[in-house]
């Protein structure tokens, strides 16, 4: 067994199944444990919250590198709006950290009292503040890494007008553990907003609601976020204003004015963990689709009207990103991927296979197929890890 122990010590680490965990406590313990690895020619696996560890294709590592103690705010300048956090932080310990400065990392995470800030960086997560705030390659300024060698990398900066080395922030969101070992991540910060609201409009017409986004993301309003999904009777939009107090009144009174004959009512904030819902439905198919924002409206309608003898349910952001869960025969479920996928590929769309049911055959593909960009990936790939060390075949393409 490789002496583990004498890095992080022997109370962090563990035998399973003969395989590994091993809980470095800094980005030196993970570089040893890394050079320790690469030596002996092991897979590993990164882990932190054990919470999207079924996304991507299935790897069987040898070692599991827990990222847990790499916890806690290292540094936070509010005055630059900027905080540098460990990637084994929970994003519910690092925003209410950096709440008590009135500042926040302005993105909606799944699971975020138990995913990590190393995990949801590594599967590019995010929800429907991205309209507002951007994705997290916009908020990502800075990054240290250990590569499969153990060697330390460090991108970014700590203020936001620093452009040095974004390149690597950018490679390694999305890139789900397999180029390297984030254990130390710099954001960019935006303030807490003291008031906001959410309001729902419903209706059968998703057409309608789809007009009635496209007309309230173009008006010079407080919009935080915008949503739409389906619900028992047809479809709902959810949008949430943020402003102060009197600039909320003037916004509810001009919703309902671009609405027009359609009912608003106001909502509770828990409308925003729909998408979060969608995971909870046992047995349920999860997909991810990425869409032309004008398209998610002829989406939303096909899977409404196509089902039958099955349950479906989705949530749309702004952006084009839908959330789907499926419970139908698996023959269905497939058949209905393999038809998005073709309807989808011209426009550069992707439907991406977050969970299979159990029944769903395992040889279909979780990424439907390899994107234009997948030799260049790949020699990405080489580069960073060309041991095949980190989660092999994780990725699409079998990155």
């Amino acid at each position: 067994m490789p002496d583990f122990a004498s890095i992080v010590g022997p109370d962090h680490v563990t035998e399973t199944a003969s395989i590994l965990t091993v809980s470095p406590a800094s980005t030196d313990e993970t570089a040893a444990v890394m050079r320790l690895c690469a030596e002996r020619k092991l897979v590993v696996s990164p882990r932190g919250g054990d919470t999207k560890l079924n996304w991507g294709n299935p790897v069987t590592p040898q070692v599991i590198l827990d990222t847990r103690r790499l916890a806690g705010v290292r540094e936070h300048s509010w005055q630059d709006l900027t905080a540098t956090v460990g990637a084994g932080t929970t994003w519910e310990a690092m925003e209410c950290n950096l709440a008590q400065h009135g500042q926040r990392v302005a993105l909606d995470p799944l699971f975020a009292s138990t995913a990590t800030v190393g995990g949801i960086i590594a599967v590019n997560d995010s929800g429907a503040l991205r309209m507002r705030y951007g994705s997290l390659r916009d908020l990502v300024i800075g990054m240290t890494i250990v590569l499969s060698d153990g060697t330390i990398a460090r991108s970014g900066g700590k203020v936001v007008k620093n452009v040095a080395g974004y390149d690597l922030p950018k490679l390694l969101t999305g890139s789900f553990g397999t180029l390297g070992i984030i254990t130390e991540v710099t954001f960019r910060l935006h303030p807490v907003q003291a008031t906001s609201e959410t309001w729902t409009v419903p209706s059968d017409d998703i057409h309608v609601l789809a007009e009635l986004q496209r007309n309230l993301t173009t008006a010079a309003m407080s919009i935080e976020s915008l949503q739409t999904r389906t619900d028992e009777d047809g479809f709902a939009l959810d949008v949430r204003f943020a402003s102060l107090p009197e600039v909320l009144r003037e916004h509810e009174q001009r919703l309902r004015e671009v609405s027009g004959g359609l009912t608003t009512s106001p909502s509770t904030h828990d409308v925003w963990q729909t998408r979060e819902h969608l995971f909870k439905r046992p047995g349920a198919t999860i997909l991810k689709i990425t869409a032309l924002p004008n398209k998610v409206g002829a989406i939303l309608q096909g899977f409404k009207s196509l089902l039958q003898n099955s349950t479906v349910a989705c949530v749309a952001d702004a952006t084009g990103i839908i959330t789907v869960a499926l419970a139908a025969a698996p023959t269905q479920i497939v058949a209905i991927i393999h038809d998005l996928r073709a309807r989808l590929r011209g426009d550069g769309g992707m439907v991406v296979i977050l969970r299979a049911a159990p029944d769903i055959p395992g040889d279909i593909d979780r990424w439907g197929g390899s994107p234009p960009a997948i030799a260049v990936m790949r020699a990405v790939k080489q580069q960073f890890d060309p041991e095949r060390l980190l989660n092999p075949g994780k990725f699409v393409g079998g990155i």
